[in-house]
């Protein structure tokens, strides 16, 4: 998933907003935001908050927060900021009443609003200063909930194309795990509320035959030992509410 809705030190910006991810990408990913949105909708299932205003910050083609929209109660309203023209243009097919798009920063000076909740999915990894960008963000919601790929695993450290698969296909310019991903959310003041793994790699989500001979061993592993079966074979993000 692109950044987006980041300021301007994130990484390889032009590539988002001069359409060079949307030549590679056509559909931002779009066939990901029903699965996405389950997971943050299993999230809120477990932690239930007051919600009023929810905000994307890179919301891509806005499938994530439509999803939302269809499923939250009806006097919850969204807004999804993203950096891409392109992607904004998708997202606009979305638009309701209670979903609109906005084709700007999320930390630009003109936004002052905050929000109930803020969604961050699958963005910190293509942002060249993850830091500052998490401290900018931390004040803007109440409650935040990441989603963060963990590339870094015993298997793609030893299968070196993998992780520069991931940088030079999808951006991924910082690779994490569990506890670097956590940890970084605490070095910024972040309280972490809950988290678990979304296992994108397994449960029937492979595309091709060899990718789902790869999740037999995964999904056996990762009944026997989550943290071990992350940090071993791979193939898992990190869903986190924190406030």
């Amino acid at each position: 998933m692109p950044v987006a809705g980041v300021p301007a030190s994130c990484g390889k910006r032009d590539l988002y907003t001069e359409g060079g991810y949307f030549q590679e990408h056509p559909t931002w990913h779009l066939e990901d935001s029903p699965w996405k949105a389950q997971q943050i909708l299993r999230m809120l299932e477990r932690h239930p908050i007051p919600l009023g205003t929810v905000c994307e910050a890179g919301c891509g083609a806005g499938g994530v927060l439509r999803a939302l929209h269809d499923n939250l109660a009806a006097e919850v309203s969204f807004v999804g900021f993203d950096i891409s023209p392109q992607a904004l243009a998708l997202a606009e097919e979305r638009n309701t009443d209670r979903l609109r798009f906005e084709l700007r920063d999320v930390l630009a000076e003109a936004v002052s609003e905050t929000f109930d909740l803020m969604l961050v999915i699958d963005v910190i990894e293509h942002v060249e200063d993850y830091f500052g960008f998490l401290r900018a963000l931390r004040t803007r919601a109440r409650h935040t909930i990441f989603h963060i790929p963990l590339d870094l695993s015993a298997q793609s450290v030893l299968r070196r194309t993998k992780l520069l698969a991931g940088r030079r296909q999808l951006g991924h310019i910082h690779n994490f795990t569990k506890d670097i991903a956590l940890e970084a959310l605490h070095d910024v003041g972040y309280q972490v509320v809950d988290c678990f793994y979304t296992p994108s790699a397994v449960g029937g989500r492979a595309s091709s035959w060899k990718s789902r001979l790869a999740e037999i061993p995964r999904e056996v592993l990762f009944r026997l030992n989550e943290d071990f079966a992350a940090r071993s074979l791979g193939g898992f993000s990190l869903l986190v509410l924190a406030k």
